[in-house]
């Protein structure tokens, strides 16, 4: 029997399978980059980091700095990681748009093998729906033979009883 705590770090840990989408070591060297890249520059450890990382460049650099002209440098660093990063998230997008198209084409199929399903079945019901009516005709047959007086009332809708006949 799972416990809370069973619970709530199996919903802490990051969704990584579905049956029909790719993981792992099925997918590419870029694939994954893509993946870390997207779940790394995309978090708030990731924006803190950044922030630490700029006012220890200011302070840094604020009196007599290790950059001659005062942040060209850090200015320099920050267009190339914004040109990288512009790159990276596209490529992020459509690795996510890939996943999204496979989860769509999973559901597709499973909604093509459930048509098809219900199809079977609602042939199958109506075939039984008429074989039950032919055993219904056939035991009011049988049974206006034996006894026609009480066929009479039972298909009147009047039963008759031990007795009442």
């Amino acid at each position: 029997m799972a416990t809370p705590a069973d619970s709530s770090s199996r919903h802490s840990r990051p969704w990584h399978h579905h049956p029909h989408v790719r993981s792992g070591s099925e997918l590419t060297l870029g694939e994954r980059a893509a993946d870390r890249l997207r779940n790394g520059m995309g978090s708030w450890p990731f924006v803190f980091g950044a922030l630490v990382f700029l006012g220890i460049w200011m302070a840094g650099n604020s009196n007599r700095g290790f950059d001659k002209y005062p942040f060209i440098l850090l200015n320099l660093l920050l267009s190339c990681l914004a040109a990288m990063q512009g790159a990276i998230l596209l490529i992020a997008a459509k690795r996510s748009d890939q996943v999204a198209s496979e989860l769509a084409q999973h559901d597709y199929d499973q909604d093509r093998r459930s048509e098809h399903m219900l199809e079977r079945l609602s042939t199958e019901f109506a075939l039984l729906r008429e074989q039950n009516a032919d055993l219904q005709r056939q035991m009011t047959a049988v049974m206006a033979a034996l006894n026609p007086a009480s066929t009479a009332e039972v298909a009147g809708g009047q039963s008759a009883g031990p007795g009442e006949a």
